[in-house]
């Protein structure tokens, strides 16, 4: 009988083949214009101050209503993925985010950005749980981190893509900034290729979907050199469906480990977004014009493939603990150095830092998430506390806009600064080291002081 121990060894032992390579080309796409739409409105906000007379408190209000919808999306569609599956997961969330940032090229007023930016999140976050979870189930444990980070890479120049994009249509015309919008949905493109995808064959082992799941495993199978039979370790057969319960984040050590994961998250997204979807806003309130400020942002931009690639050689090599907490104390300190310059040629360069390492950071993050929770939980774990970052993010604009108006442009550099020492220290304290290991044997049973689940490692023991 096919269990996920047999599963894992099976998965573990290949090279990238012909299925992999599909998944990684499909997802890479996708996240191109995940991410290139994830910054659409901090683009298109200077725009808006000037011809809508947008303030920037209703400007705030949009940024934390796509925040929200983030937040929905991660948490619920987290635990959705659990029960109908990692692949129509993601044609969903693809779907529903591509949609309604096409619908946002009509928004007129805040109360259309609100609800627009609202359902455009939920799909966002929807599908990167999704996806960043599918890369962790299905690549070769010695091969996953590189292969989120290759993805990562090609789906991060959505950012620098859209970035000059922006710059070089919204100064075209008074509405030509809606164009932006309508380049955010082009992922609807890549609806066949999602069909195509074979479903996850951890997940369909664990809903007791073995005849499926030996189809799906042959199919990342095909194509490789000849494989030597494993000898497959008894593990009682896969549980019923339904049969986990999502209150099991919240019990035991498995609490432990989602509360780590939540400050880590919560801190990461106020101090990434609280650059990212500001900078373009804050340079033109300090006295740089719409082009400048744009064009500033369009170059520091480009740091973003690079940090995602320089992920590449660290994080199947030194773990993910020690990484993190060196890349969020650079991060810190390259945003606070921007934020206490003037000098144009300065800002690019702390801006593209900054940008280079948050998205170094958020590849190493968005591997090491997923594989702290069980196969049964991992997606409504890592939705759940990838998510909460997202719901705390709601705020996140307001405290923006009340330290930039209170304290002023500097200040708000000192906040964001003060958020990633807060991630490093967390992660420093309480973060686990892992990296290359198998799903499940990730997790030590000593010397963590009981932050990992044994709830994870009865589940998924000695693979997952």
């Amino acid at each position: 009988m096919l269990t996920s121990s047999g599963v894992a060894m099976r998965l573990d032992r290949l090279p990238i083949t012909r299925a992999h390579k599909l998944a990684l080309v499909t997802l890479a796409f996708v996240f191109l214009f995940e991410f290139g739409d994830l910054n659409t409105f901090a683009y298109v906000a200077p725009v808006l101050t000037k011809h809508l007379k947008f303030s920037i408190n209703e400007v705030a209000i949009v940024t934390s209503a796509a925040f929200l919808g983030m937040a929905v999306g991660a948490i619920f569609g987290g635990r959705i993925s659990d029960r109908i599956g990692r692949k129509r997961a993601l044609l969903f969330s693809t779907l529903l985010f591509s949609v309604f940032s096409l619908v946002n090229a009509a928004g007129s007023s805040v109360p259309t950005f609100v609800m627009f930016r609202f359902f455009t999140g939920v799909g966002l976050s929807a599908m990167v749980v999704s996806a960043t979870t599918y890369i962790s189930e299905v690549m070769p444990g010695p091969r996953r981190g590189r292969m989120q980070a290759a993805v990562m890479a090609v789906g991060l120049a959505g950012i620098p893509c859209m970035s000059f994009s922006a710059r070089a249509i919204i100064p075209l015309g008074t509405d030509t900034w809606r164009l932006v919008f309508i380049l955010g949905s082009l992922a609807l493109l890549a609806t066949p290729a999602l069909l195509a995808l074979p479903e996850s064959p951890r997940w369909l082992v664990h809903k007791n979907r073995l005849s499926e799941a030996e189809t799906a495993i042959a199919r990342f199978e095909r194509g490789a050199q000849p494989l030597e039979p494993i000898a497959e370790m008894a593990q009682p057969a896969a549980a019923e469906a339904g049969s986990t319960k999502y209150r099991q984040l919240f019990t035991g050590r498995t609490r432990k480990v989602t509360l780590f994961l939540a400050v880590v998250w919560i801190f990461q997204t106020l101090g990434f977004y609280g650059f990212v979807a500001w900078v373009p806003t804050l340079l033109a309130q300090h006295g740089f014009s719409v082009a400048e400020s744009l064009g500033f942002s369009a170059l520091t931009t480009i740091g973003a493939v690079p940090g995602a690639l320089l992920a590449w050689p660290v994080t199947d090599r030194f773990g993910r603990k020690v990484p993190l907490v060196v890349v969020a104390l650079a991060t810190a300190a390259s945003g606070l150095a921007y934020g206490l310059t003037f000098n144009p040629v300065a800002i690019i360069v702390f801006g593209f830092c900054v940008n280079l390492l948050i998205q170094t950071f958020a590849t190493l993050l968005y591997t090491y998430s997923p594989e702290l929770f069980p196969t049964e939980l991992r997606n409504a774990g890592h939705g759940l506390v990838y998510g909460t970052g997202r719901l705390a993010n709601i705020f996140g604009p307001m405290i923006v806009a009340t330290i930039f108006a209170s304290l002023g442009y500097q200040a708000v550099f000192v906040y964001i600064a003060l958020c990633w020492l807060i991630v490093a220290a967390t992660i420093a304290i309480f973060g686990p080291s892992l990296g290359r290991q198998t799903l499940g044997r990730a997790l030590p049973t000593a010397g963590y002081k009981g932050n990992i689940s044994k709830d994870a490692l009865r589940a998924e023991s000695p693979s997952a």
